[in-house]
């Protein structure tokens, strides 16, 4: 997902830093995706057609902010399981980092801009269970997918919460 989002986010009118940062990010989610695909000996299916990504900076941010935000608690996962792809979450906190960055700059100026931030966040927020739930549908997770997804949740809505995106705790609606 983070490879064609950031590959369709490059199209839109982001600041010049902004622009360095996604082409090299789009780098490192290719090595991402070459590795996972020799450990599991499959070819992932590249996409037709790019996703389509918010025009509106402010909407933008938000949206590859979560999404990074959501890569992050995956690769911590990850990292659980198989310690030697460490370096996956060190580039997933380097990209939320990144992203938080330009949330909070967003934030700090307050006004529309602030208001469009915090109005993509909550619609963002309210499509994470089921986008949560999709990528853990695998049937050998089926025993952990609540207490997995009830923590991705919890996780995802603190960094919200800590940037400012979220004024309380969101329900949580699995």
């Amino acid at each position: 997902m983070a490879l064609w989002a950031v590959r369709s986010a490059q199209a839109q009118d982001v600041p010049r830093g902004v622009l360095q940062f996604l082409r090299r990010h789009e780098e490192e989610e290719a090595q991402h995706l070459k590795q996972f695909e020799l450990l599991l000996g499959t070819n992932s299916h590249g996409k037709a057609a790019l996703p389509r990504m918010p025009s509106q900076w402010r909407v933008l941010a938000v949206h590859l902010y979560g999404y990074e935000a959501l890569g992050l608690e995956f690769a911590s996962l990850l990292v659980g399981l198989r310690p030697d792809l460490t370096s996956i979450l060190e580039d997933e906190e380097v990209h939320v980092g990144f992203f938080e960055h330009e949330v909070r700059a967003i934030l700090v100026q307050g006004g529309s801009d602030a208001d469009g931030a915090r109005q993509a966040a909550q619609a963002w927020r309210r499509r994470l269970p089921r986008t949560v739930h999709r990528y853990l549908h695998d049937e050998s997770l089926a025993a952990f997918r609540g207490e997995l997804q009830q923590h991705i949740l919890d996780v995802i809505d603190a960094r919200f919460l800590a940037v400012g995106l979220l004024a309380r705790p969101h329900q949580h609606d699995s």
